[in-house]
């Protein structure tokens, strides 16, 4: 077996939904060997899982471990940390959204990555879905002035509220979610944005008085395109329009028409896009539509771990292939930025100018 052909060594830090998932990618895909997971508690694992050692401290585990590739998959306030570790180590890192809390240690990440000359993917998973790749260029294909409308509302409860609850400590739902939807944006539209406000309300006693688990952004592009991106979590959150994906523009749109019997707290929900919708806006003499509606149905798409193998498919071809993350990276930065301004302006009240 040639070098280029050894497993990548891996260690997985955070057990979680996406760490386990990530895990079960790399257990079924040959190019990895996983040689640690790292979790502060024992948390109920697949069967596939079972085996693997758990270590309850990442450095300790990354010295003595000595992996390839560390996957980084806890809570958003240890990313940074983490990931500029490991690359110190002389690591690859895969690095669950959002790369950090601040741009600052977004930037350090970053750095830090190109100081080891090493590896940097952040898991912005729907650019690995044909659906989403779809999407983002039947929108390219209109042409600007965009406007976009979207949001991710999850109605939870039981282990998924603490679980939001949880996530609130350091990250409230318009940054944890709103990096995803805020990247396809900017994918969509490649103008920089110029200025972001934001609104939120904190809707629980059980969160803490400083967070807010209601938030929406607003985001001023440099090419005329406005965009806007809501995210509720918690038992009282509303089913009703939780799933808005839509794309205008002069030329007409662009779609997403979800199941009707989705629901919010079904993971799979949140990246399966049913059928995307094209409206072409030019009309005839006699002022009406020249084309009906174009429905896409996206059959045979990838559900949620299917979408993490594809994801961490990615993470070994990079890795592989000495493949340029330049632009990668530098996307991650920007639409944390824009969901960081939006934070910023719910709490001061004020819009931000980037």
């Amino acid at each position: 077996m040639s070098q280029s052909d050894k497993p990548i060594r891996v260690l997985v830090a955070g057990l979680g939904n996406m760490g386990r998932s990530h895990a079960l990618a790399y257990h079924n895909n040959p190019g990895f060997e996983i040689v640690g997971m790292v979790n502060r508690s024992t948390p109920k694992l697949e069967p596939e899982l079972r085996g693997y050692t758990i270590h309850p401290d990442f450095t300790t585990a990354l010295a003595e471990l000595k992996p390839d590739l560390c996957s980084i998959n806890t809570y958003s306030d240890s990313h940074a940390d983490y990931a500029v570790a490991a690359f110190e180590a002389g690591c690859d890192v895969f690095v669950e959204k959002p790369l950090a809390t601040t741009v600052a240690d977004a930037e350090r990440v970053v750095a830090a990555a190109r100081k080891a000359g090493r590896k940097l993917v952040i898991g912005y998973i729907l650019r690995h879905h044909p659906s989403w790749t779809r999407l983002i260029a039947e929108a390219r294909k209109l042409g600007p002035p965009y406007v976009f409308r979207m949001n991710l509302n999850q109605q939870s409860s039981g282990p998924t509220w603490a679980t939001h609850k949880s996530l609130m400590q350091t990250t409230s739902p318009i940054v944890d979610c709103g990096v995803h939807y805020v990247d396809v944006m900017c994918q969509i539209t490649d103008a920089r944005a110029v200025e972001v406000r934001g609104m939120g309300l904190r809707l629980s006693d059980e969160i803490a008085a400083d967070m807010y688990n209601y938030g929406q952004l607003q985001v001023l592009f440099e090419d005329g395109s406005v965009g806007w991106y809501e995210a509720g979590w918690g038992p009282m959150i509303s089913e009703t329009a939780f799933f808005v994906k839509d794309v205008m523009s002069p030329k007409g749109a662009v779609s997403i028409v979800m199941d009707p019997n989705a629901k919010s707290d079904d993971i799979d929900t949140h990246t399966k896009t049913s059928v995307i919708r094209l409206h072409t806006a030019e009309t005839g003499p006699n002022g009406k539509f020249i084309q009906p509606d174009q429905d896409i149905t996206m059959t045979g798409e990838p559900g949620h771990q299917a979408l993490c193998d594809l994801e961490q498919a990615f993470v070994l071809r990079a890795i592989r292939e000495d493949l340029n993350l330049d632009r990668h990276m530098a996307d991650a930065v920007a639409s944390l930025r824009i969901c960081l301004a939006a934070d910023e302006s719910v709490r001061t009240g004020q819009p931000v100018r980037l």
